[in-house]
């Protein structure tokens, strides 16, 4: 081999491409993997880095093994894996020079990473790609395809810190995207990174959304039914977590889902079981059940809410001051937002029991419930009881989404079941103005006038 470079090295400069590409056939026929190896090194480290050789020579060279690794000549995965590397190393001291070989190399190593699922590695490579320089410019359309990916593999190894990083970079060039493929890939990546950033509400919304476009697997838009199902029920309980619940349970592909047990239970605000909460956890993920740090404010108020001896009949108190995981957290509220649907009022310490908290650390969830307009209620610390509006709508969420606004409440006859159903006419009635002005300005339906 030696010889052979020696030899070709002192031909003219345009009879110096075509030998030392003659080579590289020669040498990807031998059998031993190491001896393919070690010339390739050979040559790419003569053709690049020996000045005698000369620039074009050398690129052309290049381009020429890039192409056909890239035409999968090599069989053997590991070995071709090996080739890429030492090649990308070999021309590091030169990458200015080679840019665009070295970037497509790059691709081809991610490529062979991914396949082996070795995610954060594929995710590496495809990051030392150089997208803004001076010899070559790339479309915004090619930065956020490689954005994107980069997100996608990040998250494969739920690497949710540097791959919200990539997004936020991928989400300047979403706006100039007309791939209809990459656009779908990154409405994914947007409700994932949702996803491990705790957006339960968010994520679940774009999930459901992704579920009915077409072009995805219809596996792949189960999976996301699902997925939108679980973020739903880790969401924080009210009015907009009412609307989210609302919309899955009436999908009717939610009926075969695993979770809909807790789905239907959730939306019709039934209080949750133990044994429930067990199954349902099975099927969450590592950052689902990420632990919650309670704040030493609140661990002070949650030590502190019982003082009195509270009543006889009531159960003993428990000595848990918070939820410790978000799941816990998400069943804690939504316990508490069903009992106000049961309850006109409840003492600290029956709430407590009911939550299995603490009465101080019951208060405080209610408290902030209020605050955050998520429950309707008072509370009085007096009698540690707490109060909840039994005047409200039956479901605040409905009571706005029909688009005419705030329906005004109904003269009190003195007859709640009669009241309770002239209100769900009424709410019903704004739904459907709702859905016929949405349908109306889609052009879906043309309204036809009436003739005097």
């Amino acid at each position: 081999m030696d010889r052979k470079l020696a030899q070709f090295s002192s031909l003219s400069q345009k009879d110096k491409g075509p030998a030392f590409i003659s080579l590289i056939p020669e040498i990807l026929a031998r059998s031993d993997p190491s001896a393919v190896l070690a010339d390739l090194h050979i040559l790419v480290d003569t053709v690049v880095n020996q000045d005698n050789i000369g620039l074009v020579v050398g690129r052309q060279v290049l381009s020429e093994l890039v192409k056909i690794l890239g035409e999968g000549t090599i069989k053997d995965i590991n070995l071709c894996k090996r080739v890429v590397e030492d090649t990308l190393a070999t021309v590091q001291p030169r990458i200015v020079s080679y840019e665009e070989q070295v970037n497509t190399l790059r691709f081809q190593l991610a490529d062979l990473l991914e396949e082996e699922e070795e995610w954060s590695d594929a995710a590496r490579v495809l990051m030392g790609i150089s997208l803004d320089s001076g010899q070559r410019t790339t479309g915004d359309g090619d930065k956020l395809r490689v954005y994107v990916r980069i997100v996608r593999l990040l998250l494969e190894d739920e690497d949710s810190i540097q791959a919200e990083t990539y997004y936020n970079r991928a989400a300047l060039l979403v706006h100039s995207a007309s791939d209809r493929e990459t656009l779908l890939q990154f409405k994914l990546c947007q409700a994932r990174i949702s996803d491990y950033g705790r957006k339960f509400l968010e994520a679940a919304s774009r999930y459901h959304e992704l579920s009915y476009v077409g072009e995805i697997d219809e596996e792949e838009r189960r999976h996301m039914l699902l997925a939108a199902v679980t973020c739903a029920v880790l969401a924080p309980a009210g009015p907009n977590r009412s609307r989210v619940l609302a919309s899955l349970y009436r999908d009717e592909r939610t009926a075969d889902l695993p979770t809909y047990n807790i789905l239907s239970k959730m939306f019709l605000d039934h209080i949750l079981r133990s044994t429930e909460i067990k199954e349902f956890e099975k099927t969450l993920k590592p950052h689902q059940l990420a632990k919650l740090a309670i704040s030493s404010n609140d661990r002070l108020a949650s030590a502190g809410g019982d003082d009195g001896p509270g009543n006889t009949n009531e159960p003993a108190a428990s000595t848990r001051t918070g939820p410790s995981t978000v799941l816990d957290r998400a069943v804690m509220e939504h316990n508490l937002l069903a009992s106000s649907k049961i309850y006109n009022n409840i003492t600290f310490r029956g709430l407590g029991a009911l939550l299995d908290l603490t009465p101080g650390a019951a208060e405080t969830m209610a408290r902030k419930m209020i605050e955050q307009g998520r429950l309707k209620g008072s509370i009085d610390q007096v009698d540690k009881l707490i109060w909840f509006d039994g005047n409200r709508e039956e479901d605040d969420a409905q009571g706005k989404a029909g688009g005419l606004g705030d329906v005004e409440e109904a003269e009190d006859t003195g007859a709640p079941f009669t009241k309770r159903w002239d209100t769900q006419i009424r709410l019903t009635a704004a739904n459907v103005e709702s859905i016929v002005e949405h349908l109306t300005e889609k052009g879906l339906v043309q309204l036809i006038p009436t003739v005097a």
